[in-house]
């Protein structure tokens, strides 16, 4: 298990509790080109300090995994783990369970990202399992640090970006993962933030 000693400052204005706002109100649909979208719901999850330090301290992440950069292997710049959902913590199966009720998909897998600082990041990428399908709903909850999420057109093209705060949810669906590609680029100075992630297996 990877050691993580980070200083961050929670918000003096979020509680204690983790709950999510199952009614999913200001939640606005963004479309993408070929029939890929964006949901983006700010402060989704309320208490997202709380999950942010219970995460933090209580996931076991790393160790570092390594990952092929053109001819070199290189230690990926963020600590990660990843859940059956039904091992998950539980705030975090209740969100997959709401989710789920919402999409219309069973998220079997969670995952937990730490980007530790403004060094950490990931480059451009579709979700490699959610490539193999027709059409894919991948959710993410940012908790801690504002980093910019930077989507673009497979093969090229503008990007457009979003700014997700601590308890923010963004979901990408349709042919998203297929037919555009996403990223967390570097950020000078940034503080540290988990993004939770939730994935399915097969489409009902």
């Amino acid at each position: 298990m990877e050691r993580v000693d980070l200083a961050w400052q929670p918000s003096l204005l979020d509680g204690p509790v983790v709950e999510v706002d199952a009614g999913f109100h200001g939640l606005r649909r963004h479309a993408l080109s070929r029939g890929a979208w964006v949901d983006h719901a700010p402060g989704w999850c309320h208490g997202a300090d709380a999950l942010f330090a219970e995460l933090l301290s209580g996931t076991p992440w790393g160790p570092q995994r390594q990952v092929r950069m053109y001819d070199r292997v290189l230690p990926e710049p963020r600590l990660t783990h990843r859940w059956a959902a039904a091992d998950a913590p539980d705030p975090l199966r209740a969100m997959a369970g709401r989710l789920g009720e919402r999409y219309g998909v069973a998220f079997t897998q969670i995952g937990v990202n730490l980007y530790r600082d403004g060094s950490d990041a990931v480059a451009w990428h579709g979700d490699r399992v959610a490539r193999e399908m027709r059409c894919a709903t991948v959710a993410l909850v940012s908790l801690g640090a504002v980093r910019p999420f930077r989507l673009r057109p497979h093969g090229g093209g503008a990007s457009v970006g979003f700014l997700p705060g601590p308890g923010d949810l963004l979901v990408m669906g349709g042919t998203c993962q297929r037919t555009w590609q996403h990223a967390v680029p570097r950020s000078a100075g940034a503080g540290p933030r988990i993004s939770i992630q939730f994935r399915h297996a097969h489409l009902r």
